[in-house]
């Protein structure tokens, strides 16, 4: 469960939305019931924040974040959003998470390229003919924002600007109060203008807290004021597909070059099809399971039309085993079971395809040795997934880097960004210089699928199965995954040797 919190339009420029209704959209419903409609899933009985003095709203806030045993989602009671970026955003693992858009204006961007934001990219320029959110300096390789600006506190080279939802972590909410009843202390600071979302982020990054950045990309928010304000949001808005903008977010952005490239670019319109016609994630799963079995039969036989057709059905086995993900993503059906079942059976699909090639090989004559491969081949994986497990599991373990402060008072940014400086000069030595070296690396589209590509990912395995066995024979396959496993073993264990050094 989430704990909302409806902001009141003011304090700030803004004005109650309660009588502006979308016209545009069906139902004609007024921007105040709309957005209450699509927030009742995440709390049938939101908390509101008055209109009336900053102080006072900041005090009001501060007594709902010290109640709270949930995450909180703060919200402008005057914004008109998509379903999908509410969903995205209070999904959201972040201790804290706010809605940004690039800044149209080129000549408050950085000039220093690892602290351009690149969110937006793709995104159309909705509503970007005049600032609809205050200035923010955002560091694109944390994902976060460093720095914000009110009247009277400045912030150095804005590059993105502050749109309003915010989602804050339950471990967080603490400070979300603290922080709320120091501001409403020295509320006679602010401005008239401030808003008070902007003042909640402002300050919460002064105190250290790690707030996230997601850009809107396909999807919509604005906040509006006025009628003519909410008919062209509510146009726009129509003009936008959601569905298809749902159906991209369920697909994972971090997949390998294979998956991306031959799998993903139509296994959502599967997953699409089959959520549409009632099936769960673990019947995909099924599916895929049923599919892998099916080539090791197929390998098992060693002639070679069936082993062309177990190439087939390996890789199909693949594409299910991403739609069953894609299918829980876009329809949200997600489950302890899915996970374990995902997880296992990804195993038993490969190694079960391991056996079907190798009792292939014998029954074609070959002779037996190409078992001691098989056996290699299926040691390197296991011991691959072993210590991809534990890493992952002491990674979890370790406490997030401490994030530097400033005084809620300072006027500008300038301490804070001295300190950032510091820190960067001392992780650009040793082995952190190398690891950060090699992250700028990424930059370059060539030397980005390289990396993915030489950790030999589950797509590009399954690929490597697949054609291998189609064209070739069961010991070319086994040679394939063992000299390709080792170097991804010995790559994948230099870097978190590094990273556990550094």
């Amino acid at each position: 469960m989430t704990r909302v919190v409806l902001l009141g339009s003011s304090p700030g420029p803004d004005t109650a939305p309660t009588g502006l209704r979308l016209a545009a959209l069906p139902g004609n419903p007024t921007v105040a019931e709309r957005l209450r409609s699509q927030i009742l899933s995440l709390d049938p009985q939101p908390a509101t924040i008055e209109p009336g003095d900053v102080a006072s709203a900041l005090r009001a806030l501060a007594d709902v974040a010290e109640s709270a045993t949930e995450n909180l989602f703060l919200i402008p009671d005057n914004s008109i959003v998509h379903d999908e970026l509410i969903y995205q955003i209070t999904k959201a693992k972040r201790g804290a998470l706010a809605l940004v858009a690039k800044e149209p204006r080129p000549d408050v961007v950085d000039q220093a390229q690892e602290d351009i934001v690149p969110i937006d990219e793709a995104e159309p320029e909705i509503g970007l003919n005049k600032l609809e959110g205050l200035p923010v300096r955002a560091r694109a390789g944390k994902s976060r924002i460093i720095s914000v600006g009110t009247a009277n506190h400045a912030v150095t080279r804005p590059n993105t600007v502050l749109l309003g939802p915010l989602h804050v972590s339950a471990r967080n909410a603490p400070m979300l109060a603290e922080t709320c009843r120091e501001l409403a202390d020295m509320a006679g600071s602010f401005g008239a203008d401030d808003d008070l979302i902007q003042l909640i982020v402002f300050g919460l990054v002064r105190k250290g807290v790690s707030v996230g950045i997601r850009g809107r990309r396909d999807l919509f928010y604005r906040r509006v004021t006025t009628q003519e304000e909410v008919n062209e949001a509510g146009t726009e808005m129509s003009g936008i597909n959601e569905d298809r903008a749902r159906l991209d977010n369920a697909v994972k952005g971090a997949d390998g070059f294979f998956t991306t490239y031959f799998v993903s670019t139509y296994s959502r319109y599967i997953a699409r099809w089959a959520a549409r016609r009632g099936l769960t994630p673990n019947q995909v799963t099924l599916i895929s399971i049923m599919l892998g079995v099916l080539a090791a039969a197929c390998f098992a036989t060693g002639a070679r039309p069936w082993m062309v057709a177990g190439g087939v059905l390996i890789y199909f086995a693949f594409v299910f085993d991403c739609v069953d993900g894609q299918v829980a993503r876009y329809a949200r059906k997600f489950g302890v079971l899915g996970a374990w079942l995902d997880a296992t059976f990804d195993r038993f699909k490969e190694y079960v395809v391991f056996a079907g090639l190798a009792i292939g090989w014998v029954v074609s004559g070959n002779g037996d040795d190409i078992w001691i491969l098989a056996l290699a081949a299926l040691g390197l994986q296991s011991t691959r997934h072993l210590l991809d497990f534990s890493f992952g599991v002491s990674n979890r373990r370790k406490p997030p880097a401490q994030l530097p402060t400033l005084p809620l008072d300072a006027p500008d940014d300038r301490a804070l960004r001295k300190a950032l400086e510091r820190r960067k000069v001392e992780r650009s030595q040793g082995i952190r210089g190398v690891l950060k070296m090699w992250t700028r690396a990424g930059r370059f589209r060539a030397v980005h699928w390289a990396r993915k590509m030489i950790v030999f990912p589950i797509g590009e395995r399954f690929a490597a199965i697949a054609i291998t066995a189609a064209l070739f024979d069961a010991r070319i396959t086994f040679l394939t995954l063992v000299i390709w496993g080792s170097v991804a073993a010995a790559y994948t264990l230099t870097g978190r040797l590094m990273r556990s050094l550094a």
